[in-house]
């Protein structure tokens, strides 16, 4: 059964250590994609596209920043890309979910925890099922280097992105076939 992400229903959220004493937290704003998964939900696989310029931190300049050469590139690299490469289950509604990311044409494996939750009948007839993650990345990893060493020796720009993403999919459910 193939599910459609619902981007006003969904939300990727950061944070990143800022000169070591605090965190700053933003969102992306756009998240579309793809989900695969048999008739129950048992999850088959993932695709998701982040709009690289839906970057909002609550801070223009800051924003600005980030989607400049220095971090995103928004005008080279417009969308950040999961393509998901292998899922396990693990428990009822839990999966190790493994794939691909792809930041400024640098793909690299990441893996995390999903958990998924109960599928409903919404009021216009669809499925709808959510499903959650948190996890860290390394922005280095993805040549995201740009950064300041502070006199005390700390970073600026904490090397650490905590994310937690929280995901609404609707499928729409076939009309029953005329006799």
């Amino acid at each position: 059964m193939k599910w459609t992400i619902a981007p006003s229903h969904t939300s990727l959220q950061l944070a990143v250590k800022h000169m070591a004493i605090s965190s700053v937290r933003g969102q992306f704003k756009r998240v579309t994609g793809t989900i695969e998964t048999v008739y129950d939900g048992t999850l088959q696989s993932i695709e998701a596209t982040i709009d690289a310029a839906s970057i909002d931190t609550a801070e223009a300049k800051r924003d600005a920043h980030l989607r400049s050469p220095d971090f995103l590139d928004v005008e080279k690299h417009p969308n950040l890309i999961f393509r998901s490469t292998a899922i396990q289950a693990k428990s009822d509604g839990k999966y190790l979910v493994k794939g691909d990311l792809t930041i400024r044409d640098e793909t690299r494996p990441v893996s995390f925890e999903v958990e998924t939750g109960q599928l409903i009948t919404d009021p216009y007839g669809n499925l709808r099922a959510g499903a959650s993650t948190t996890g860290k990345l390394n922005r280095k990893d993805w040549d995201l280097s740009w950064n300041m060493v502070l006199k005390m020796g700390a970073l600026l720009v904490g090397e650490e992105v905590q994310f937690t993403l929280d995901v609404e999919a609707y499928a729409p459910v076939a009309a029953p076939a005329a006799a």
